[in-house]
């Protein structure tokens, strides 16, 4: 094996790292975001808000996410150049930029399988808890961001941190619509060394590393959240 193209394309990997990093962090953080309603109105809203929101996740897991983002930036993002005024305005920088749409596509996809998630999450906090909070006269929003949200954050910490990890293996999909994380900065590698194996193994050591700083941070807040008790 050889690994004397490393040094040269180190400013690369980094950067290709670092873009990984960015579209992981941004699509769990909107994506829990727009996971956290959807849950919720499919548990306690009324059948206007809780059936879209179970359309969406049902559309959104049942399709591949390549397919979500290709639609979003070889279709959606081919419309907007014919719109009038959008190449003169503010927006027009992000519409052509293949990243934008690799953050809504993620997250978008994460949103949908964190609220699945998240609704059962919320059914399986105990109502006991529920009953207790309403009798000693909290609100409804009381309720919610005092015992109700972080009881079934707590339930979920695990599976969150599965849901991470497997975001984190998808995002060479981004790769296909010219986002060059660290797959992406791979493959030129590739191309261009006629390499094939190195760089593919070096990719996966990244990738290890990474999953490892997502285990070890979740192992760090299950141990901070306190148990409940019974």
């Amino acid at each position: 094996m050889e690994w004397y193209w490393v040094g040269e394309y180190a400013p690369k990997l980094l950067a290709g790292t670092w873009l990984t990093i960015q579209l992981l962090v941004m699509a769990i953080f909107f994506g829990m975001l727009l996971a956290i309603p959807l849950g919720l109105v499919q548990v306690t809203g009324p059948r206007i808000l809780s059936v879209p929101a179970k359309a969406f996740c049902t559309a959104f897991r049942g399709t591949p996410l390549l397919i979500q983002l290709w639609l979003l930036y070889y279709g959606l993002g081919s419309i907007f150049p014919y719109i009038d005024g959008i190449r003169t305005s503010f927006f027009w920088p992000y519409l052509r930029d293949a990243f934008p749409y690799a953050v809504v596509a993620f997250t978008l996809s994460v949103a949908a399988y964190e609220g699945e998630i998240m609704r059962g999450a919320f059914k399986n906090v105990p109502k006991g808890e529920l009953e207790a909070g309403i009798a000693s006269g909290m609100s409804r929003f009381q309720l919610l961001g005092r015992i109700w949200l972080p009881r079934a954050l707590q339930n979920v910490l695990p599976t969150l941190a599965g849901e991470m990890v497997l975001t984190l293996k998808a995002t060479p999909l981004a790769a296909t619509i010219t986002v060059y994380e660290i797959f992406g900065v791979g493959t030129i590698i590739r191309q261009e060394t006629y390499r094939i194996y190195e760089p593919l193994l070096l990719i996966a050591g990244v990738y290890i590393c990474l999953t490892g700083v997502i285990v070890l941070l979740f192992h760090w807040l299950e141990s901070r959240v306190p148990k409940a008790s019974g």
